[in-house]
């Protein structure tokens, strides 16, 4: 009898959140679960990892189902590494990261937890997959996501991915019947706006909460962007080589050991 997938899942909204639990039970149909998740929210964190204090990984029941599961005290980053290195007993055969409460498109996925952990999955040459919901609410409903990401997980499962290669695949908040289909994507151009809304404690010191807005700057029609505002899944291959490769003979051409 063949051998199931090991499936590896982790997020960035912590291991209690929704989305995480609504990945576990599609991956449960396809292949032995294993969860090593942040035991809180850390969303933003991008690629962090912990060097100057303790790392915890204990053994959790959230809900019932044959997965087998671990609170990290970690970064997403830090649940990949752990979970290699210390808890699974094989090489997982793919890595999934979410279900993300909100957009990781555009200039987003610089920031995300979750496609940090799907990297740094890939940079250990694990087929890795990102995904999220244009959804930020704690109450967000991800049962229509459901069957997409089964049938692209069982197409990773089957074609596998490149080495550096991870999918980063982000869902319209609408009904299931309202998607149109998946868009393959390259990232919009896009930046954040950004302020800080600066107040004082009652002692009189000044703190500051971050906001912003999002702008995108791509009008193009092959964008994740453009994709999700047309109630199409996106689908963008990422790469974690972050060489700009087209630019090398432009410096090659610079002056630079004169």
């Amino acid at each position: 009898m063949a051998e199931r997938p090991l499936i590896l899942v982790t997020n960035d909204d912590g291991i209690n959140a929704p989305g995480i639990r609504a990945l576990i039970e599609v991956m449960n149909e396809l292949g032995d679960v294993v969860v090593v998740a942040p035991d809180s929210p850390q969303s933003g964190m991008g690629h962090a990892i912990t060097l100057y204090s303790t790392l915890f990984a204990d053994p959790v029941t959230i809900d019932q189902g044959p997965q087998t599961e671990y609170s990290c005290s970690g970064t997403p980053a830090d649940c990949v590494k752990i979970a290699i290195r210390e808890i699974v007993n094989r090489k997982p055969t793919l890595c999934v990261s979410g279900i993300n409460h909100g957009s990781n498109a555009a200039i987003n996925v610089i920031y995300s937890g979750t496609m940090s952990a799907a990297i740094e999955a890939g940079i250990e040459g694990i087929p890795a997959i990102g995904f999220s919901l244009l959804d930020y609410g704690h109450d967000a409903n991800f049962e229509p996501s459901k069957s997409f990401i089964k049938t692209i997980t069982e197409q990773v499962l089957k074609h596998g991915l490149p080495e550096g290669i991870v999918l980063n695949v982000n869902i319209p908040n609408v009904t299931k019947d309202a998607i149109k289909g998946i868009k393959i994507s390259r990232q919009a151009r896009s930046n954040w706006v950004e302020e800080f809304d600066k107040r004082q404690t009652p002692q009189g010191k000044d703190y500051y909460w971050l906001t912003g807005k999002f702008v995108n700057l791509d009008d193009g029609k092959d964008t994740d962007s453009w994709a999700l505002e047309n109630n199409y899944i996106s689908i963008v291959p990422t790469q974690f080589d972050l060489t700009a490769h087209h630019f090398i003979k432009n410096l090659e051409n610079w002056n630079l050991n004169d």
